[in-house]
Protein backbone atom coordinates (compact mmCIF):
# COMPACT_ATOMS: atom_id res chain seq x y z
CA UNK A 1 0.00 0.00 0.00
CA UNK A 2 1.50 2.93 -1.27
CA UNK A 3 0.77 5.82 2.07
CA UNK A 4 0.74 9.34 0.85
CA UNK A 5 3.75 11.84 1.40
CA UNK A 6 2.78 14.42 4.45
CA UNK A 7 5.40 17.07 6.42
CA UNK A 8 7.60 14.32 8.41
CA UNK A 9 8.86 12.81 4.47
CA UNK A 10 9.56 16.16 3.15
CA UNK A 11 11.26 17.44 6.55
CA UNK A 12 13.13 14.01 6.56
CA UNK A 13 14.32 14.61 2.51
CA UNK A 14 14.82 18.50 2.49
CA UNK A 15 17.49 17.62 5.73
CA UNK A 16 19.07 14.67 4.38
CA UNK A 17 20.05 17.21 1.33
CA UNK A 18 21.47 19.95 3.70
CA UNK A 19 23.77 17.24 5.11
CA UNK A 20 24.55 16.05 1.59
CA UNK A 21 25.41 19.83 0.99
CA UNK A 22 27.28 20.42 4.51
CA UNK A 23 29.47 17.91 3.64
CA UNK A 24 30.35 19.22 0.13
CA UNK A 25 30.87 22.25 1.62
CA UNK A 26 33.44 20.66 4.22
CA UNK A 27 31.31 22.13 7.14
CA UNK A 28 30.40 20.40 10.40
CA UNK A 29 26.60 18.81 10.16
CA UNK A 30 25.66 18.14 14.04
CA UNK A 31 23.52 21.48 14.27
CA UNK A 32 21.70 20.20 10.83
CA UNK A 33 21.15 17.18 12.33
CA UNK A 34 19.69 18.44 15.55
CA UNK A 35 17.27 21.14 13.93
CA UNK A 36 15.84 17.99 11.74
CA UNK A 37 15.30 16.06 14.71
CA UNK A 38 13.43 18.88 16.97
CA UNK A 39 11.55 19.55 13.75
CA UNK A 40 10.67 15.83 13.04
CA UNK A 41 9.26 15.70 16.89
CA UNK A 42 7.57 19.13 16.72
CA UNK A 43 5.96 18.01 13.48
CA UNK A 44 4.96 14.39 15.13
CA UNK A 45 3.63 15.67 18.91
CA UNK A 46 3.45 19.60 18.35
CA UNK A 47 5.00 19.78 21.89
CA UNK A 48 7.61 21.57 22.27
CA UNK A 49 8.65 20.06 25.67
CA UNK A 50 8.78 16.57 24.17
CA UNK A 51 10.60 17.77 21.02
CA UNK A 52 13.26 18.84 23.54
CA UNK A 53 13.27 15.48 25.12
CA UNK A 54 13.76 13.82 21.92
CA UNK A 55 16.99 15.50 21.06
CA UNK A 56 18.78 14.19 23.94
CA UNK A 57 16.61 10.97 23.92
CA UNK A 58 17.62 10.73 20.01
CA UNK A 59 21.12 10.82 21.18
CA UNK A 60 20.67 8.08 23.64
CA UNK A 61 19.41 5.75 20.83
CA UNK A 62 21.91 6.38 18.49
CA UNK A 63 24.72 6.12 21.60
CA UNK A 64 22.99 2.76 22.45
CA UNK A 65 23.19 1.16 18.62
CA UNK A 66 26.64 2.60 18.18
CA UNK A 67 28.25 1.53 21.83
CA UNK A 68 29.30 -1.92 20.79
CA UNK A 69 31.57 0.06 17.81
CA UNK A 70 32.78 2.36 20.11
CA UNK A 71 33.48 0.33 23.14
CA UNK A 72 35.53 -2.71 20.63
CA UNK A 73 37.56 0.48 19.40
CA UNK A 74 38.66 1.55 22.13
CA UNK A 75 39.58 -1.52 23.75
CA UNK A 76 41.66 -2.34 20.67
CA UNK A 77 42.86 1.35 21.04
CA UNK A 78 44.11 0.96 24.85
CA UNK A 79 45.47 -2.14 24.03
CA UNK A 80 47.64 -1.22 21.09
CA UNK A 81 49.01 2.22 23.46
CA UNK A 82 50.31 -0.67 25.47
CA UNK A 83 51.50 -2.70 22.85
CA UNK A 84 53.46 0.72 20.88
CA UNK A 85 55.03 1.58 24.52
CA UNK A 86 56.47 -1.55 25.61
CA UNK A 87 57.94 -2.47 21.81
CA UNK A 88 55.77 -5.37 21.79
CA UNK A 89 54.34 -4.20 18.55
CA UNK A 90 57.99 -3.55 16.94
CA UNK A 91 59.06 -6.84 17.96
CA UNK A 92 55.74 -8.38 16.22
CA UNK A 93 56.60 -6.87 13.08
CA UNK A 94 60.42 -7.11 12.43
CA UNK A 95 60.66 -10.35 10.97
CA UNK A 96 59.12 -8.91 8.01
CA UNK A 97 62.07 -6.42 7.73
CA UNK A 98 64.27 -9.33 6.32
CA UNK A 99 61.87 -9.85 2.87
CA UNK A 100 62.07 -5.97 2.25
CA UNK A 101 65.10 -5.79 -0.23
CA UNK A 102 63.67 -3.85 -3.31
CA UNK A 103 60.80 -1.48 -3.60
CA UNK A 104 58.60 -3.55 -4.89
CA UNK A 105 58.91 -5.54 -2.09
CA UNK A 106 58.80 -2.87 0.28
CA UNK A 107 55.42 -1.76 -1.54
CA UNK A 108 53.66 -5.47 -0.90
CA UNK A 109 54.97 -6.04 2.20
CA UNK A 110 54.26 -3.60 4.16
CA UNK A 111 50.54 -2.87 2.58
CA UNK A 112 49.68 -6.30 3.07
CA UNK A 113 51.19 -6.20 6.23
CA UNK A 114 49.14 -3.00 7.10
CA UNK A 115 46.09 -4.21 6.21
CA UNK A 116 45.97 -7.27 8.40
CA UNK A 117 47.23 -5.25 11.69
CA UNK A 118 44.36 -2.82 10.92
CA UNK A 119 41.87 -5.65 10.39
CA UNK A 120 42.60 -6.47 13.90
CA UNK A 121 44.03 -3.02 15.49
CA UNK A 122 42.66 -0.71 13.04
CA UNK A 123 44.76 1.88 10.86
CA UNK A 124 45.71 4.36 13.33
CA UNK A 125 47.76 2.47 15.21
CA UNK A 126 49.18 0.20 12.48
CA UNK A 127 50.36 3.65 10.81
CA UNK A 128 52.07 4.37 13.74
CA UNK A 129 53.89 1.00 14.41
CA UNK A 130 54.94 0.44 10.93
CA UNK A 131 56.18 3.87 10.28
CA UNK A 132 58.45 3.49 13.29
CA UNK A 133 59.62 -0.23 12.29
CA UNK A 134 59.15 -0.10 8.47
CA UNK A 135 60.10 3.13 6.79
CA UNK A 136 63.70 3.02 7.21
CA UNK A 137 63.40 -0.71 5.74
CA UNK A 138 61.74 0.73 3.44
CA UNK A 139 63.97 3.55 2.26
CA UNK A 140 66.93 1.78 2.31
CA UNK A 141 65.46 -0.57 0.13
CA UNK A 142 64.73 2.18 -2.86
CA UNK A 143 60.92 2.91 -2.01
CA UNK A 144 60.54 6.71 -1.41
CA UNK A 145 58.69 7.93 1.80
CA UNK A 146 55.79 8.90 -0.30
CA UNK A 147 55.53 5.55 -1.55
CA UNK A 148 55.54 3.76 1.62
CA UNK A 149 52.84 6.53 2.54
CA UNK A 150 50.23 5.31 -0.60
CA UNK A 151 51.08 1.65 0.45
CA UNK A 152 50.21 2.32 3.59
CA UNK A 153 47.36 4.66 3.08
CA UNK A 154 45.61 2.31 0.86
CA UNK A 155 46.09 -0.94 2.14
CA UNK A 156 45.03 0.18 5.87
CA UNK A 157 42.76 2.95 5.38
CA UNK A 158 41.11 1.99 2.49
CA UNK A 159 40.58 -1.63 1.75
CA UNK A 160 40.87 -2.94 5.42
CA UNK A 161 39.21 -0.14 6.73
CA UNK A 162 36.46 0.26 4.26
CA UNK A 163 36.03 -4.09 4.93
CA UNK A 164 36.48 -3.91 8.63
CA UNK A 165 35.28 -7.81 8.33
CA UNK A 166 37.14 -8.37 11.88
CA UNK A 167 35.92 -5.22 14.62
CA UNK A 168 33.16 -4.89 11.95
CA UNK A 169 32.60 -1.29 13.05
CA UNK A 170 31.94 0.62 10.11
CA UNK A 171 29.69 -2.69 8.80
CA UNK A 172 27.42 -2.63 11.72
CA UNK A 173 26.65 1.60 11.32
CA UNK A 174 26.08 0.88 7.41
CA UNK A 175 23.87 -2.31 7.77
CA UNK A 176 21.87 -0.67 11.22
CA UNK A 177 20.57 2.02 8.93
CA UNK A 178 20.11 -0.48 6.00
CA UNK A 179 17.73 -1.87 8.29
CA UNK A 180 19.86 -5.00 7.50
CA UNK A 181 21.56 -7.53 9.42
CA UNK A 182 25.54 -6.61 9.59
CA UNK A 183 26.51 -10.13 8.27
CA UNK A 184 24.48 -9.85 4.86
CA UNK A 185 26.24 -6.75 4.17
CA UNK A 186 29.74 -8.20 5.06
CA UNK A 187 29.64 -11.21 2.82
CA UNK A 188 27.94 -8.69 -0.03
CA UNK A 189 30.64 -6.40 0.72
CA UNK A 190 33.61 -9.58 -0.14
CA UNK A 191 33.75 -8.65 -4.25
CA UNK A 192 33.36 -5.04 -4.29
CA UNK A 193 35.72 -5.04 -1.57
CA UNK A 194 38.50 -6.81 -3.48
CA UNK A 195 38.11 -5.89 -6.77
CA UNK A 196 38.57 -1.99 -5.21
CA UNK A 197 41.56 -2.75 -3.22
CA UNK A 198 42.93 -5.14 -6.21
CA UNK A 199 42.30 -2.20 -8.78
CA UNK A 200 43.35 0.63 -6.79
CA UNK A 201 46.61 -1.17 -5.22
CA UNK A 202 47.89 -2.26 -8.45
CA UNK A 203 46.79 1.14 -10.40
CA UNK A 204 49.15 2.86 -7.54
CA UNK A 205 52.29 0.55 -7.69
CA UNK A 206 52.32 0.99 -11.64
CA UNK A 207 52.24 4.73 -11.52
CA UNK A 208 54.82 4.89 -8.12
CA UNK A 209 57.07 2.47 -10.74
CA UNK A 210 56.76 4.89 -14.26
CA UNK A 211 57.25 7.96 -11.62
CA UNK A 212 60.46 6.39 -10.28
CA UNK A 213 61.19 5.10 -14.08
CA UNK A 214 60.78 8.69 -15.20
CA UNK A 215 62.75 9.95 -12.26
CA UNK A 216 59.79 11.97 -10.79
CA UNK A 217 59.95 10.30 -7.46
CA UNK A 218 63.54 9.66 -6.14
CA UNK A 219 64.18 7.24 -3.29
CA UNK A 220 65.89 8.81 -0.17
CA UNK A 221 68.17 6.45 1.06
CA UNK A 222 69.04 9.62 4.03
CA UNK A 223 67.21 7.38 6.73
CA UNK A 224 69.92 8.08 9.28
CA UNK A 225 67.80 9.64 11.64
CA UNK A 226 65.09 7.30 11.41
CA UNK A 227 66.68 4.37 12.35
CA UNK A 228 68.25 6.64 15.12
CA UNK A 229 64.67 6.96 15.87
CA UNK A 230 63.58 3.22 16.10
CA UNK A 231 67.02 2.17 18.20
CA UNK A 232 66.49 5.12 20.90
CA UNK A 233 62.30 3.48 20.92
CA UNK A 234 63.97 0.11 21.36
CA UNK A 235 66.28 1.33 24.22
CA UNK A 236 63.01 3.20 25.81
CA UNK A 237 61.04 -0.06 25.61
CA UNK A 238 63.77 -2.01 26.74
CA UNK A 239 63.77 0.19 30.17
CA UNK A 240 59.75 -0.80 30.51
CA UNK A 241 60.09 -4.90 29.40
CA UNK A 242 62.77 -6.97 29.01
CA UNK A 243 63.65 -8.32 25.39
CA UNK A 244 62.56 -11.98 26.64
CA UNK A 245 59.56 -10.64 27.53
CA UNK A 246 58.78 -8.50 24.33
CA UNK A 247 59.57 -11.57 22.25
CA UNK A 248 57.00 -13.90 24.42
CA UNK A 249 54.58 -11.49 23.59
CA UNK A 250 55.27 -10.84 20.23
CA UNK A 251 54.31 -14.34 19.93
CA UNK A 252 51.41 -14.66 21.96
CA UNK A 253 49.62 -11.97 20.68
CA UNK A 254 48.96 -13.11 17.19
CA UNK A 255 48.73 -16.86 18.16
CA UNK A 256 45.68 -15.66 20.57
CA UNK A 257 43.99 -13.51 17.92
CA UNK A 258 44.64 -16.39 15.11
CA UNK A 259 43.20 -18.37 17.27
CA UNK A 260 40.09 -16.39 17.93
CA UNK A 261 40.05 -16.31 13.93
CA UNK A 262 39.68 -20.13 13.96
CA UNK A 263 37.39 -20.11 16.88
CA UNK A 264 35.18 -17.86 14.64
CA UNK A 265 34.58 -20.05 11.57
CA UNK A 266 34.57 -23.12 13.62
CA UNK A 267 31.46 -21.90 15.92
CA UNK A 268 30.58 -20.06 13.15
CA UNK A 269 30.53 -16.56 15.46
CA UNK A 270 29.86 -13.56 13.64
CA UNK A 271 28.81 -10.14 14.25
CA UNK A 272 27.88 -9.18 17.85
CA UNK A 273 29.37 -12.45 18.73
CA UNK A 274 32.64 -12.24 16.67
CA UNK A 275 33.00 -8.44 17.80
CA UNK A 276 32.94 -9.51 21.90
CA UNK A 277 35.69 -12.26 21.56
CA UNK A 278 37.94 -9.96 19.49
CA UNK A 279 36.85 -7.77 22.68
CA UNK A 280 37.52 -9.55 25.05
CA UNK A 281 40.83 -10.83 23.57
CA UNK A 282 42.15 -7.51 23.46
CA UNK A 283 40.84 -6.76 27.43
CA UNK A 284 43.00 -9.61 28.34
CA UNK A 285 46.30 -8.94 26.47
CA UNK A 286 46.02 -5.46 27.82
CA UNK A 287 45.45 -7.09 31.27
CA UNK A 288 48.96 -9.77 30.51
CA UNK A 289 51.09 -7.34 29.42
CA UNK A 290 50.51 -4.39 32.23
CA UNK A 291 50.90 -7.06 34.73
CA UNK A 292 54.16 -8.41 33.48
CA UNK A 293 55.20 -4.54 32.48
CA UNK A 294 54.33 -2.31 35.37
CA UNK A 295 54.27 -5.35 38.27
CA UNK A 296 52.59 -3.53 41.26
CA UNK A 297 51.31 -0.49 39.45
CA UNK A 298 49.56 -3.01 37.07
CA UNK A 299 46.41 -2.05 38.09
CA UNK A 300 46.71 1.66 37.58
CA UNK A 301 48.46 1.25 34.14
CA UNK A 302 45.39 -1.57 33.19
CA UNK A 303 42.83 1.43 33.60
CA UNK A 304 45.07 4.47 32.08
CA UNK A 305 45.29 2.34 29.23
CA UNK A 306 41.23 1.53 28.66
CA UNK A 307 40.74 5.29 29.70
CA UNK A 308 43.25 6.13 26.52
CA UNK A 309 41.12 4.26 24.15
CA UNK A 310 37.76 5.47 25.45
CA UNK A 311 39.43 9.10 24.98
CA UNK A 312 40.05 8.00 21.37
CA UNK A 313 36.86 5.82 20.89
CA UNK A 314 34.58 9.10 21.91
CA UNK A 315 36.70 11.69 19.60
CA UNK A 316 36.18 9.47 16.43
CA UNK A 317 32.56 8.73 16.89
CA UNK A 318 31.34 12.55 18.06
CA UNK A 319 30.37 13.88 15.00
CA UNK A 320 28.86 10.63 14.24
CA UNK A 321 26.24 10.42 17.10
CA UNK A 322 23.75 13.55 15.61
CA UNK A 323 24.36 11.86 12.18
CA UNK A 324 23.06 8.69 13.05
CA UNK A 325 20.77 10.11 15.58
CA UNK A 326 19.14 11.76 12.21
CA UNK A 327 18.85 8.88 10.08
CA UNK A 328 17.99 6.04 12.65
CA UNK A 329 14.73 8.04 12.85
CA UNK A 330 14.11 7.40 9.26
CA UNK A 331 13.42 3.27 9.96
CA UNK A 332 12.33 1.82 13.58
CA UNK A 333 14.32 4.70 15.79
CA UNK A 334 11.42 7.00 14.84
CA UNK A 335 9.06 4.95 17.11
CA UNK A 336 11.45 3.80 19.53
CA UNK A 337 12.36 7.61 20.65
CA UNK A 338 8.96 9.85 19.23
CA UNK A 339 6.32 7.25 19.53
CA UNK A 340 3.60 5.82 17.47
CA UNK A 341 3.43 9.11 15.24
CA UNK A 342 3.63 8.00 11.59
CA UNK A 343 0.37 7.89 9.50
CA UNK A 344 -1.39 4.71 9.41
CA UNK A 345 0.05 1.74 7.51
CA UNK A 346 3.44 3.40 7.39
CA UNK A 347 6.24 1.24 7.21
CA UNK A 348 8.93 3.86 8.12
CA UNK A 349 10.21 7.05 6.90
CA UNK A 350 12.38 5.79 4.41
CA UNK A 351 10.64 2.81 3.71
CA UNK A 352 7.55 4.99 2.68
CA UNK A 353 9.58 7.18 0.68
CA UNK A 354 11.45 4.28 -0.74
CA UNK A 355 8.09 3.11 -2.24
CA UNK A 356 6.90 6.47 -3.26
CA UNK A 357 10.11 6.78 -5.09
CA UNK A 358 9.61 3.72 -7.01
CA UNK A 359 6.20 4.92 -8.08
CA UNK A 360 7.47 7.92 -9.63
CA UNK A 361 11.27 7.90 -10.89
CA UNK A 362 12.20 3.98 -12.84
CA UNK A 363 15.25 3.46 -10.89
CA UNK A 364 17.36 0.82 -12.22
CA UNK A 365 20.77 -0.79 -11.18
CA UNK A 366 22.47 1.26 -12.51
CA UNK A 367 21.61 4.99 -11.34
CA UNK A 368 21.09 3.01 -8.00
CA UNK A 369 24.91 2.17 -7.90
CA UNK A 370 25.94 5.25 -9.65
CA UNK A 371 24.31 7.28 -6.93
CA UNK A 372 25.25 5.16 -3.82
CA UNK A 373 29.22 5.51 -4.84
CA UNK A 374 28.42 9.30 -5.33
CA UNK A 375 26.54 10.08 -2.21
CA UNK A 376 28.96 7.57 0.29
CA UNK A 377 32.06 9.94 -1.80
CA UNK A 378 30.26 13.25 -0.74
CA UNK A 379 30.01 11.79 2.91
CA UNK A 380 33.45 11.39 3.36
CA UNK A 381 34.27 14.94 2.35
CA UNK A 382 34.60 15.54 6.04
CA UNK A 383 37.28 13.64 6.28
CA UNK A 384 35.76 11.08 8.86
CA UNK A 385 34.64 8.12 6.47
CA UNK A 386 32.18 7.37 9.33
CA UNK A 387 30.25 9.93 9.45
CA UNK A 388 28.22 9.48 6.22
CA UNK A 389 27.85 5.59 6.82
CA UNK A 390 24.50 6.08 8.70
CA UNK A 391 23.40 7.85 5.53
CA UNK A 392 24.75 5.98 2.89
CA UNK A 393 23.06 3.37 4.63
CA UNK A 394 19.64 5.02 4.91
CA UNK A 395 20.07 5.89 1.14
CA UNK A 396 20.75 2.18 0.07
CA UNK A 397 17.48 1.27 1.72
CA UNK A 398 15.67 3.72 0.01
CA UNK A 399 16.48 2.44 -3.55
CA UNK A 400 16.56 -0.99 -2.43
CA UNK A 401 12.52 -0.39 -2.34
CA UNK A 402 12.28 1.29 -5.23
CA UNK A 403 14.74 -0.80 -7.18
CA UNK A 404 13.03 -4.40 -5.47
CA UNK A 405 16.44 -5.70 -4.67
CA UNK A 406 20.33 -5.44 -4.03
CA UNK A 407 19.77 -3.37 -0.70
CA UNK A 408 23.24 -5.29 0.67
CA UNK A 409 25.67 -4.49 -2.49
CA UNK A 410 23.99 -1.23 -2.84
CA UNK A 411 24.81 -0.04 1.34
CA UNK A 412 28.33 -1.56 0.22
CA UNK A 413 28.97 0.91 -2.30
CA UNK A 414 28.14 3.55 -0.43
CA UNK A 415 30.65 2.85 2.51
CA UNK A 416 33.22 1.73 0.33
CA UNK A 417 33.29 4.96 -1.21
CA UNK A 418 32.76 6.92 1.80
CA UNK A 419 35.41 5.75 3.66
CA UNK A 420 37.77 5.24 0.80
CA UNK A 421 37.16 9.06 -0.21
CA UNK A 422 37.11 9.81 3.70
CA UNK A 423 38.55 7.58 6.08
CA UNK A 424 41.85 8.59 4.57
CA UNK A 425 42.95 8.39 1.35
CA UNK A 426 41.53 11.31 -0.61
CA UNK A 427 41.03 14.27 1.82
CA UNK A 428 44.63 15.88 2.83
CA UNK A 429 43.57 16.30 6.51
CA UNK A 430 42.36 12.90 7.19
CA UNK A 431 45.55 11.36 5.31
CA UNK A 432 47.86 13.86 8.24
CA UNK A 433 48.73 10.58 10.10
CA UNK A 434 50.13 8.81 7.28
CA UNK A 435 51.53 11.59 6.12
CA UNK A 436 53.33 13.22 9.35
CA UNK A 437 54.71 9.63 9.76
CA UNK A 438 56.14 9.27 6.79
CA UNK A 439 56.76 13.01 6.74
CA UNK A 440 55.55 13.72 3.27
CA UNK A 441 53.19 16.52 2.32
CA UNK A 442 49.54 15.78 2.87
CA UNK A 443 48.58 17.12 -0.07
CA UNK A 444 51.72 15.23 -2.22
CA UNK A 445 50.18 11.91 -1.25
CA UNK A 446 46.44 12.72 -1.52
CA UNK A 447 47.45 13.67 -5.64
CA UNK A 448 49.01 10.56 -5.70
CA UNK A 449 46.15 8.62 -4.56
CA UNK A 450 43.86 10.24 -6.55
CA UNK A 451 43.68 8.37 -9.83
CA UNK A 452 44.20 5.34 -8.67
CA UNK A 453 41.33 5.44 -5.93
CA UNK A 454 39.07 6.88 -9.03
CA UNK A 455 39.58 4.20 -11.16
CA UNK A 456 39.09 1.41 -8.22
CA UNK A 457 35.96 3.58 -7.67
CA UNK A 458 34.77 3.63 -11.24
CA UNK A 459 35.62 -0.09 -11.81
CA UNK A 460 34.08 -0.88 -8.23
CA UNK A 461 30.66 0.49 -9.10
CA UNK A 462 30.50 -1.15 -12.75
CA UNK A 463 31.03 -4.36 -10.99
CA UNK A 464 28.35 -3.59 -8.47
CA UNK A 465 25.87 -2.82 -10.96
CA UNK A 466 26.07 -6.21 -12.06
CA UNK A 467 25.58 -7.74 -8.84
CA UNK A 468 22.52 -5.50 -7.80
Amino acid sequence: MLIELNALHWVYVIFTLLILGFMVAKRDTTLVCIIGIFLLSIIATSSLSTSIMTIFNSFIFAIIELLGTILIISIIVGMSSILTKTGISQVMISPFTKFIKTPTLAYWVIGILMMIISWFFWPSPAVALLGAVLLPVAIEAGLPALGVAVAMNLFGHGIALSSDFIIQGAPKITADAAGIPVTDLISSSIPLVFVMGIVTTITAFILLKKDLKNGKLKADKDSDMNMDKVENDDEDSERILSAKMRRIFSIIVPVVFLIDVIVMLVANLQGGDATALIGGTAVLILIMVSMSTYKDKALEQITTHLIEGLKFGFQVFGPIIPVAAFFYLGGGGFTSVIGEYLPAGSQGIVNDLGLALANVVPLNAGVGAVTLTTVGGITGLDGSGFSGLALAGSVANLFSIAIGRGIETLAALGQIAAIWIGGGTLIPWAVIPVAAICKVDPFDLTRKNFKPVMIGLAVTTIVGIFLI
